[in-house]
């Protein structure tokens, strides 16, 4: 019981035990007693079980939670959803996404405008916008940023009166004396200038940063290379004034980008947090030894320019965000989809974001506690755990998803949008019976693709969150189709306006085929077996791993399951030891070549080191490829898009598995939602009805006394014979 709680109930219990002693004392009878519990439970208090404090009333406040503490907060090196959720509020790259606008679209965000744009010779001779792609040596960016951007508050930034750094030499004493960031009371802000930027670029060559992209930067960013080999163990802070061919300040506000060759798709690198500013005092004021040792670190505590800055990070219990007192300001879009307007979503066009004023993530490890809290109305959103599936959603007879009258009821709103991401399960193509380009192993590649019946599996292990994949490329991303030319017709028959997976027949057909009738290996003359490699270690993947058993069995194939823990697999993956395996890819910007080059002969796991995991070889696709990459979005490129599906459906590299469907819940409070699969900053375009909430709070947590206060009266009256013998055995004993 929370401490509020016994406050509030302490004075209600004393008065309720006096009432009891007094009955007991008067012989009072039941109707009496019962009386007392009407009463009692007639009065009303409110908030008794509110897991927050009161402090925040007057605030606009997004509650939402987290099950894993995020393990980087440094732009240099965070690559996952969970920390992304956090520094994308806090940092700026010089770009980012239009929150309403589809086809996903960039647009300026510390940036005065999208980039200028320079094609250059091998002799640095500047080209025209149409010159051959072969002539292409290098490719400038020159970007300017907006003046009077400021940093949040931050001691890194604090400066004494003489104008030096406050923190930037701490004795061992003041280090000892700190136990978290905000115990230097001092804070400072400066401008955002390019120097920032280009600081930040440096940083992702340094090897003491490991940042998750440098290699390929490596393959991009002029003199990249070069400039990591320099810095061997050098601090942080020393690759100030070290000149990066590929990255240099033009002046103030400009600075510029040279990459080699033509490639694209590297502004959409420009708005992720990896090219977000850094100023160079943040290094210079964690690298202070000592600081480490009790987490002040920039992956516990970032520095930026958003709308927001870490105030907590208590990863126990709750992180918070509250808004950024020197924030530039921004406006809500004026413009979308067209039917935004009618779905609220313009309803606070060009108002000043952003809207929400604090947000408190709460650690909920557990899935159940979670949900009671969300349906108390004490999460603003909600995912949806299998165990709540049935409670939330139901299944119309037309195959489509609503939500059912309990959660209609509370006002509860519904989004679902298929994921930018593929699922897939792979076939190492080094190894000697899945993998290569002969006849039989392709058939047999073929057979377990018909056979691995992917719309079972998103039907039992994902409650239908999902949409079974038809090639390498999900919904969302250019080149993707629905039509008949999207079918992959190795695994699929479409029959009118339905699909349907080809029966287990064409895949023994298959089998036959590729040598191995009714699953036989010839060289045995027993069950032909197959090595399934997983991380799936744990009691809660057996389901999963004998799922994958049975639909091998269909075939008479013996899978054999080898779980090992993720280095093990890792190292098994890169050595090229893997047989069969499944892996998956989340979209690091909207475009065909971000899932076409897992497949790119160059990016062998194996010989280069890359993602291509299923160390696929196959020189037409990889001309393709390369023709495709480059090319600005066309009929041209569409066709080659084709061309390339057509090819790695025939080849069957990969099962193509799933694209995943997110399902999520928010209430009728929670204003300007729209699913955004690739912006991660869109928190400061939402807003909270703060007014509505406390409402529906009030109705859904009206406490419940009677219970309780029948419960007390049932053990008084069973303790009133009792008390009644014991009076009588001392008026015995004094007689």
């Amino acid at each position: 019981m929370s401490s509020l709680l016994s406050r509030q109930l302490l004075p209600l219990l004393h008065l309720y035990s006096r009432c009891c002693m007094k009955m007991l004392r008067c012989n009072v009878r039941l109707p009496v007693l019962m009386l007392l519990a009407a009463f009692l439970s007639a009065c009303e208090v409110s908030g008794l079980n509110n897991p927050y404090g009161d402090e925040d009333e007057k605030l606009s406040v997004l509650y939402q939670s987290f099950s894993e503490r995020p393990k980087h907060l440094d732009p240099a090196v965070a690559y996952s959803s969970n920390e992304y959720t956090f520094i994308s509020q806090v940092y700026e790259p010089p770009f980012q996404y239009h929150y309403l606008k589809r086809p996903y679209q960039l647009e300026p965000l510390t940036a005065t405008r999208m980039p200028d744009i320079v094609y250059l010779d091998q002799d640095g001779e500047k080209l025209g916008a149409d010159a051959n792609d072969s002539a292409i040596a290098f490719t400038d960016y020159l970007i300017e940023i907006r003046p009077n951007i400021q940093y949040q508050p931050h001691p890194a930034l604090a400066k004494n009166a003489q104008g030096d750094y406050q923190y930037h030499r701490l004795t061992a004493g003041q280090i000892g004396s700190s136990a978290t960031l905000a115990d230097f009371n001092a804070t400072g802000s400066r401008e955002l200038v390019a120097e920032d930027y280009v600081y930040q670029i440096k940083r992702l060559a340094h090897p003491k940063i490991q940042s998750p992209i440098a290699e390929m930067m490596k393959n991009y960013i002029v003199g990249f290379d070069e400039f990591a080999k320099q810095l061997g163990d050098k601090p942080k802070v020393e690759i100030k004034d070290r000149p990066l061919a590929g990255a240099e300040v033009v002046s103030r506000y400009q600075y510029r980008i040279r990459i080699k060759g033509k490639y694209p798709q590297f502004i959409f690198w420009l708005a992720m947090p990896f090219f977000s500013p850094m100023p160079w005092e943040a290094d210079a004021f964690y690298e202070q030894p000592g600081l480490a040792d009790k987490n002040i670190t920039l992956d516990w505590f970032p520095i930026g320019t958003g709308p927001y800055w870490l105030a907590e990070n208590n990863p126990n219990r709750r992180m918070t965000l509250v808004k950024n007192p020197l924030f530039h300001g921004e406006a809500y879009p004026t413009e979308g989809e067209p039917e935004d307007k009618q779905n609220g979503l313009l309803d606070d066009a060009g108002k000043a974001l952003p809207f929400i004023d604090k947000m408190v993530f709460m650690l909920e490890k557990e899935t159940i506690p979670y949900w009671s809290k969300f349906l108390q109305g004490y999460y603003d959103a909600s995912g949806i755990a299998s165990d709540s599936f049935d409670q939330a959603i139901q299944f119309t007879g037309s195959g489509g998803v609503a939500l059912t009258d309990a959660m209609r009821e509370k006002g509860i709103q519904l989004q679902t949008s298929v994921a930018i991401s593929s699922f897939y399960m792979g076939f190492n193509m080094l190894d000697a019976t899945v993998g290569g380009s002969s006849e039989q192993a392709r058939k047999l590649r073929q057979a377990i693709a018909i056979a691995v019946d992917y719309e079972e599996y998103i039907s039992i292990f994902r409650n239908g969150r999902g949409i079974a994949a038809q090639g390498v490329l999900p919904p969302g991303i250019y080149g993707f189709t629905g039509d008949k030319e999207g079918i992959n017709p190795y695994v699929y028959d479409g029959l009118g306006d339905t699909l349907q997976r080809k029966k287990i027949d064409a895949a023994k057909q298959l089998m036959s085929e590729a040598g191995y009738a009714n699953g036989r290996d010839p060289k045995t003359g027993s069950a032909l077996i197959l090595y399934f490699d997983t991380t799936a270690v744990g009691v809660d993947d057996r389901p999963t791993m004998n799922w994958y058993r049975k639909q091998f069995d269909k075939l008479g194939i013996n899978l054999v399951i080898r779980a090992t823990d993720y280095n093990r697999f890792q190292q098994k993956m890169r050595g090229g030891n893997a047989q069969i395996f499944v892996w998956g890819w989340n979209a690091d910007y909207p475009d065909p070549e971000n899932f076409f080059f897992l497949l790119y002969g160059k990016n062998s796991k194996v010989q280069h080191g890359g993602e291509n995991a299923a160390n696929y070889q196959n020189a037409e696709f990889d001309r393709l490829f390369e023709q495709m990459r480059n090319m600005e979005n066309s009929e041209q490129r569409y066709r080659i898009i084709q061309q390339m599906q057509a090819l790695v459906r025939h080849d069957a590299p990969w099962v193509f598995g799933f694209h995943p469907k997110n399902f999520s819940l928010f209430h009728g409070w929670y204003k300007n939602l729209k699913p955004n699969l690739m912006a991660n900053n869109t928190l400061k375009y939402q807003r909270i009805d703060t007014a509505a909430r406390a409402e529906k709070r009030q109705v859904w947590n009206k406490p419940v006394f009677w219970p309780l206060i029948l419960g007390g009266v049932f053990f008084v009256l069973m303790l009133i014979p009792a008390i009644n013998a014991y009076r009588r055995r001392v008026r015995e004993t004094i007689q």
